[in-house]
């Protein structure tokens, strides 16, 4: 990224956050905030989950959830952690392979066959997992999740479709 690009997102995103939204002049760094906006903006087709899969949107996010999956905590733990030996990264393939589980037996998307705001709230944080770990940790989703794998190429592969205006290349951001 050049110093320009650099400082051009910066006075965007003060705080550095990815995925970058512009809807009406107004700049949205927060991938709920811009799925709510979106679905306001945009309401048909609905993006609304139904309130018996939001719960596995939440839980993948690290609210309380009966089945237990911590997707973005146990991510966040392995991420921090300096002890190769922790068990994080263990935690972190455990609440993989739930989802992984869960959109085998319920996929390819949470509600079904149906994109939804859980989706498009979930999917740029698993892109996000995954490109932080690479860079600070050399990981990569295993592919013995294959199900995981294919949820977040279809997910990008739908935004790089939908052709928001993509803004400097070199940034996650769109211009709805």
């Amino acid at each position: 990224m050049t110093l320009l690009v650099l400082r051009r997102f910066l006075s965007i995103s003060p705080e550095g956050k990815v995925p970058l939204a512009k809807v009406d002049d107004k700049w949205i760094a927060d991938s709920d905030v811009i799925t709510q906006t979106v679905e306001e903006k945009f309401p048909d087709p609905s993006l609304v989950t139904p309130p018996e899969k939001a719960s596995v949107h939440t839980h993948a996010l690290c609210l309380p959830f009966v089945h237990g999956s911590k997707i973005f905590s146990t991510y966040i733990g392995f991420l921090k952690s300096k002890d190769a030996n922790d068990g994080t990264e263990q935690a972190l393939l455990n609440e993989l392979s739930a989802f992984n589980d869960y959109i085998k037996e319920n996929g390819p998307f949470i509600n079904r066959k149906d994109i939804s705001a859980a989706d498009l709230s979930l999917g740029p944080k698993l892109y996000h997992m995954e490109i932080a770990l690479s860079h600070y940790k050399k990981w990569s989703v295993s592919d013995s999740l294959p199900l995981l794998k294919i949820y977040m190429k279809v997910h990008l592969s739908l935004l790089n479709c939908i052709k928001l205006s993509f803004c400097e290349s070199s940034l996650n951001c769109y211009v709805l």
